[in-house]
C-alpha cells in the first residue's frame, strides 16, 4: 500500500468540518449521492460522444446500510477513477478547495451546513472512509483509497472488476443514528427524490397478478423488487405542451400528500438570461394569513438544496407551493451575496412577473372563474401588493373588492361606482368598509339606507392593504363604518338643525357625560335624522388602525388609549322627548345610561357586570 500525506495544510480541516457542519450533518448523503450521479452523467456524456464503447448497462446507484459492520456504502457504475485521478481529486483538489472554502466561510456555519461541500462532508459522520474505484478506461487498474479523518491516506490495489465507484463510510460512534435504515431512506427521499439517475435502497414487496384465461382464475402474489427512491423525470423537466391538468395534480399530490387540491399552477421554463424550470401551485388560502413557509423546494439540476427560499423568492410568493430548479443560483456562498447577486435578482423578477401574468390572464379570459376563486386569492394578491412594488403595478388591474352584498369589482370599477354619492367636500372618494358584517349590521343598514356602499375587508392584512392604497392612489380614504357617523363621512351642504334649545342641549350633554364617564370617552351632540340611532359610538380611524398594527406586530397597546366618541342624536324622540320629560334626575340618568349601554351593545363593547345589569333592566322593562 502506498502511504502519504495530503499535500496542503489540512490539519484543521476535519475538526472544522465536524464543528461547523454538525447541526446539518445529514447532508453528507446528498453530497455523496450527487457525486455518484455526476459520475454516471459524465459516463453518459462520454458514451454519446463515442468515447465509451458498448452498452452501458444498468446505471442504477445503490445505497446500502450494514448495521453489523457499521458501514454505509454508496455504489455507482459511472465514470470511475484511475490511481492518478484519485490522487488528484481526493488528495489535492477536494481538500485544497475544502481548505479555501472553510477559511473563507468558517464564521458562517449556517452556510456551510446548507450548501454543497462535496466528498469531504463524509467525514462529518465517518471515522474512516474507503473509496474503491475502477475507471471506465480498461487499461486503468482498480484502486482503494483510505483516510481516517486526518492528513494521512493510503492507496492500494483492488480486485474490483466492474466500472464505477463504491464509497464506504465507517460510521463514527456519535453518528450511529445513520445506521438505521428508516433514517437513511427518509434522507434519500428528502434529498434525492428527483435525481436524474435511479437510486436504489434495498428492496420492497410488490403485488403482481399472474396472467390467466379468465378474471376468476387470476392470482396475485408478492414479489421482491428493487426499492427505487426517486422519480428521475419530474414534471418540471418536461414541456408544458406534453402535460395535462391531471399530471400537474398528481405531481402536487406527490409533493404534498393528503393536501387539498390546488386552484391552478404556473409552469416556469426559461433558458436566457438564466436557466430556471419549475412549477408553482396556488393553494387554497381562504382568509387565513398563516404563512405556510418552506412549501417551495429549491433544486439545482434536480438535487434538493433547501426549502428556505426567502432569498430567492419574494416574501409574498412563499405563500405558494411547488418546485424551482436552477443551476444558476450560487449555492455555496453567503446569504448576503445571494441578496446582491444579479442572477438571483433576475430570477426573482421573472417569477414575480410570471405569477402576475398568470393571474391577469385568468382574470381577463375567464373573469367568472377568477371571481369564484377570489376568496382564496385575496390574501395572496393583497400581500403581494403590500410588499412588492412591481407586483402592485400589475395587480391593480386584477385585485378585486367585495361589498357586503357579495358583488366584486376592480379598484377602478368600484371607485367610479361610488363617486357620485361618496365624495366629500375635499373631492376625496370615501371607501366605507366593515371588517365584521355581523357586528356592524345596524351601521351597514344605516349606510345602505342613505345609498352608500360598504366593502368587506376582513383579513388580517387589510389594515396594511388599505394604507398602501391610500398612499399610492390620489384622493381616496378608507373609513370603517364605526369610525364616524354616515353624515360625517360625506359632508353635505345642507345641515340638519337640532330641535333642542341651547339649555336643553347642555342638559342632555351633562347627563351623558355623567353616565358615559369612562376614561377617554368624549360626548358629542349632533342633530341627526330622527331615524338614526339615539346614541352611537364612533372611534378614531387613525387611533384604531395604530392599535391594530401594534397588535399585529405583537406589541402592547397601552400606548394608545381606547378612546371613543359617544354621539348623541338630539333629534331622536327618545332624547328630545322622553329623556328630558322623565320625572326626576334619577330617572333621566337611568334612561341616558340605558341608551348609552344600548349603543355599547350594538358595538359588542358591553361586557361583564354592565352587560348583566343591562339584561336585567331590559327584562324588567318588558315585564
Amino acid at each position: 500500500m502506498q502511504k502519504g500525506t495530503i499535500s496542503v495544510q489540512t490539519e484543521n480541516i476535519f475538526p472544522i468540518i465536524k464543528k461547523f457542519l454538525y447541526s446539518d450533518h445529514e447532508i453528507f448523503l446528498r453530497e455523496l449521492v450527487s457525486n455518484a450521479v455526476d459520475a454516471t452523467t459524465k459516463l453518459k456524456t462520454l458514451s454519446s460522444k463515442g468515447e465509451v464503447k458498448g452498452d452501458l448497462g444498468d446505471l442504477t446507484i445503490a445505497v446500502s446500510v450494514d448495521k453489523d459492520n457499521k458501514t454505509i456504502t454508496i455504489s455507482d457504475k459511472g465514470i470511475g477513477m484511475s490511481e492518478e485521478e484519485v490522487k488528484k481529486y481526493l488528495n489535492q483538489v477536494a481538500f485544497s478547495s475544502a481548505s479555501e472554502f472553510l477559511d473563507k466561510y468558517k464564521d458562517e456555519a449556517n452556510i456551510i451546513g446548507h450548501f454543497g461541500l462535496g466528498f469531504y462532508s463524509a467525514f462529518m459522520v465517518a471515522s474512516k472512509v474507503e473509496v474503491v474505484t475502477k475507471s471506465y478506461r480498461e487499461d486503468a487498474p482498480a484502486v482503494v483509497w483510505e483516510c481516517e479523518g486526518d492528513p494521512s491516506y493510503g492507496i492500494s490495489d483492488s480486485d474490483k472488476t466492474a466500472r464505477g465507484t463504491d464509497v464506504i463510510l465507517h460510521i463514527a460512534d456519535d453518528s450511529a443514528e445513520f445506521l438505521e435504515k428508516d433514517r437513511i431512506e427518509n434522507l434519500l427521499r428528502k434529498y434525492c427524490r428527483f435525481l436524474p439517475v435511479a437510486i436504489q435502497f434495498g428492496t420492497r414487496k410488490e403485488t403482481v397478478y399472474e396472467e390467466a384465461e379468465g378474471e376468476e382464475d387470476a392470482k396475485s402474489k408478492e414479489v421482491e423488487v428493487d426499492n427505487i427512491i426517486n422519480n428521475t423525470n419530474p414534471i418540471w423537466k418536461k414541456q408544458a405542451t406534453e402535460l395535462k391538468d391531471e399530471d400537474y395534480k398528481q405531481f402536487y399530490e406527490e409533493l404534498y400528500p393528503y393536501s387539498q387540491a390546488p386552484m391552478f399552477w404556473i409552469h416556469l421554463n426559461i433558458d436566457y438570461p438564466f436557466n430556471l424550470t419549475g412549477v408553482l401551485y396556488f393553494p387554497k388560502l381562504g382568509n387565513s394569513f398563516e404563512i405556510q413557509r418552506n412549501k417551495i423546494q429549491l433544486y439545482s439540476n434536480q438535487v434538493y438544496v433547501t426549502d428556505d427560499v426567502k432569498e430567492i423568492v419574494p416574501e409574498f410568493l412563499t405563500l405558494l407551493h411547488g418546485v424551482i430548479d436552477s443551476p444558476d443560483i450560487p449555492l455555496n456562498v453567503s446569504r448576503s451575496y445571494l441578496q446582491s447577486d444579479s442572477n438571483v435578482k433576475k430570477i426573482t423578477s421573472y417569477i414575480t412577473r410570471k405569477v402576475a401574468d398568470r393571474l391577469q390572464e385568468l382574470f381577463k379570459n375567464n373573469r367568472e372563474e377568477y371571481e369564484a376563486k377570489w376568496n382564496d386569492l385575496a390574501v395572496f394578491v393583497k400581500y403581494g401588493m403590500i410588499t412588492d412594488e412591481k407586483f402592485f403595478e400589475k395587480a391593480e388591474k386584477f385585485a378585486l373588492f367585495k361589498n357586503v352584498d357579495g358583488k366584486l369589482a376592480t379598484f377602478e370599477e368600484y371607485r367610479e361606482m361610488i363617486k357620485p354619492l361618496q365624495t366629500d367636500k375635499h373631492d376625496r372618494t370615501i371607501f366605507i368598509y366593515t371588517n365584521s358584517p355581523k357586528d356592524h349590521d345596524s351601521l351597514i343598514k344605516a349606510c345602505k339606507t342613505k345609498g352608500y356602499d360598504v366593502l368587506v375587508l376582513d383579513t388580517i392584512i387589510d389594515n396594511h392593504f388599505i394604507q398602501q392604497l391610500e398612499y399610492k392612489e390620489e384622493k381616496i380614504s378608507f373609513i370603517r363604518v364605526d369610525a364616524e357617523t354616515v353624515d360625517q363621512l360625506v359632508q353635505k351642504d345642507e345641515q340638519t338643525e337640532s330641535v333642542l334649545g341651547e339649555k336643553e342641549q347642555e342638559k342632555v350633554k351633562s347627563l351623558f357625560e355623567k353616565v358615559a364617564s369612562d376614561p377617554g370617552n368624549q360626548v358629542v351632540l349632533k342633530p341627526l335624522s330622527p331615524e338614526d340611532a339615539p346614541v352611537s359610538i364612533t372611534r378614531s380611524e387613525f387611533m384604531r388602525r395604530m392599535k391594530e398594527m401594534q397588535a399585529l406586530q405583537g406589541s402592547g397597546m397601552d400606548g394608545f388609549p381606547d378612546s371613543v366618541t359617544v354621539v348623541v342624536n338630539t333629534n331622536h324622540p327618545l332624547v328630545a322627548g322622553k329623556l328630558l320629560k322623565a320625572k326626576g334626575e334619577e330617572a333621566k340618568e337611568d334612561l341616558a345610561r340605558y341608551l348609552y349601554r344600548l349603543a355599547l351593545l350594538n358595538h359588542n363593547m358591553l361586557k361583564g357586570e354592565e352587560l348583566t345589569e343591562f339584561i336585567q333592566k331590559t327584562i324588567a322593562m318588558v315585564k
